[in-house]
């Protein structure tokens, strides 16, 4: 079978039947995890903005869906555009290292929009079928990512890749031909959004990245190509340089190198942010008493830099700022990335401590490994030096289960009724089972949240929670 063939053989012919039991217990954990980081996605400004404007510009025709947590509806491609951005604006989801991005944050929202168009035209699919399907979206995301960084000449955004993802789940689910799915992968990559990602590393705003506007165009993508517009060949899927990537599907899952975070900034940030947290573990510091902090990390960590950030953007692709955060207070959560925290007297002057710089070694390494260690001095001239460090989350020292549903109820708490939360948890772990239905999931997230703002208090690990 051709490459080509293969790959429309995998989106249309998977069976639930055919993934791993790691495979589906990774597609639980993604699940719950953005679930969890869309509730306080919702109370940045980003969300608010972006949600407005997809209920005004990509309002409900024929095809409706609901934009989670929100009690408003849209158009497919306005909710999954909503949705996207509102777990890009609080950045702890999921990512992966070799695509330098994150799938999850355009797949979820993709998938639940084009579910939920079914659901209201009284057509659900299965529990299993969603699992499923989600696991062909990440896993087409990501190979696609691989394959555009290996030949693309810019460091791209997410959304130029997880864009292909969320069309493939569509032409599934819309149960297009091959020809019709092919179409839709090529419009999808033609028209997913190819932007900067240094610059708004370099200038962060509310553009993060990309992932809304992945979700949108892979939606848009599928119905367009049902509708017979055409966009074929994408080149990630069927040029000869990248037929490599594509040769070993079901033999080898890239969806499971996917990583998680303990915190709400950009995982550059969280090699170095762990080396202090495990100093910190190790004996007290009081940030009175420190004189000096260097951090040494890559190249690209170092360009996060982040002094005195002045908007929740700018906090979350930062390293000093969320370093010296930790220190001060102990934590790092959503509080230390929020609008109130960036004034704090106290933060600010130990960023003001911190220098930046590179390690040869930890250039080489990256993007496959991120590390960094940390030396800090303190005014009596004591010397405290971190080992090198890799960050808490990736595929060699992952999350527990335990963690991963702590950080969903911290997220989710002061935000959505309990009975609401415990709920959603009930739901994303059922749905493996045989006469598992989507629709008590679905049910749930339709519930809007209130504004009384995210407690995300992820503490540092205890010495008997090694993760």
């Amino acid at each position: 079978m051709s490459s080509q063939g293969a790959i429309l053989s995998f989106i249309h012919d998977t069976t639930f039947d055919d993934l791993s039991s790691d495979v589906v217990k990774m597609a639980e954990r993604c699940c719950l995890d953005l679930l969890g980081v869309a509730v306080a996605g919702r109370q940045t400004e980003l969300s608010q903005i972006i949600t407005e404007h997809a209920v005004s510009l990509f309002g409900a025709g024929q095809e409706i869906a609901p934009i989670p947590f929100t009690g408003q509806i849209a158009s497919p491609a306005g909710s999954a555009l909503a949705m996207g951005m509102t777990i890009d604006a609080f950045d702890a989801h999921d990512g992966h290292r070799l695509t330098k991005g994150h799938a999850g944050a355009a797949i979820l929202p993709a998938l639940l929009a084009f579910v939920y168009s079914q659901s209201e035209a009284q057509s659900t699919i299965s529990g299993k079928e969603f699992i499923t399907t989600l696991v062909i979206g990440y896993e087409v995301s990501l190979r696609a990512g691989i394959a555009l960084h290996s030949t693309a000449c810019d460091y791209h955004t997410s959304g130029a890749w997880n864009a292909i993802g969320a069309a493939a789940m569509g032409a599934r689910l819309l149960k297009l031909n091959k020809e019709q799915t092919r179409h839709a992968l090529g419009i999808a990559e033609y028209h997913g959004p190819r932007s900067q990602m240094m610059r708004c590393i370099d200038h962060p705003t509310m553009l993060k990245d990309g992932s809304g506007w992945g979700a949108m165009t892979g939606v848009s993508a599928a119905y367009l190509a049902r509708s017979g517009f055409t966009g074929a060949p994408a080149i990630t899927l069927e040029h000869e340089d990248v037929i490599s990537y594509w040769d070993d599907l079901y033999e080898r899952w890239e969806f499971l190198a996917q990583y998680f975070k303990p915190y709400p900034v950009c995982r550059w940030a969280q090699p170095a942010i762990q080396a202090v947290s495990d100093l910190m573990e190790q004996q007290l510091i009081n940030h009175h008493e420190i004189q000096a902090i260097e951090i040494r990390t890559f190249h690209e960590g170092i360009c996060l830099g982040g002094y005195a950030p002045t908007t929740t953007e700018e906090a979350q692709y930062a390293i000093a700022f969320p370093v010296a955060a930790l220190i001060v207070r102990g934590t790092l959560g959503a509080n230390e990335v929020s609008p109130n925290s960036l004034r704090d007297p106290l933060i600010l002057a130990l960023s003001e401590k911190i220098s930046l710089n590179e390690g040869e070694k930890y250039n080489a390494k990256f993007p496959g490994e991120r590390w960094a260690d940390v030396t800090i001095t303190l005014n009596n001239g004591e010397v405290l030096k971190t080992p090198a460090t890799c960050p808490n989350g990736d595929p060699e020292n992952p999350l527990t289960d335990d963690h991963i549903l702590r950080k969903f109820h911290s997220l989710c708490e002061g935000s959505l009724h309990q009975s609401t939360i415990e709920g959603i948890v009930k739901s994303v772990g059922d749905l493996k089972r045989d006469d598992a239905s989507i629709t008590d999931l679905l049910n749930f997230l339709k519930h809007p949240i209130s504004q009384n703002g995210c407690r995300y208090k992820l503490k540092r690990p205890q010495q008997n929670d090694p993760h």
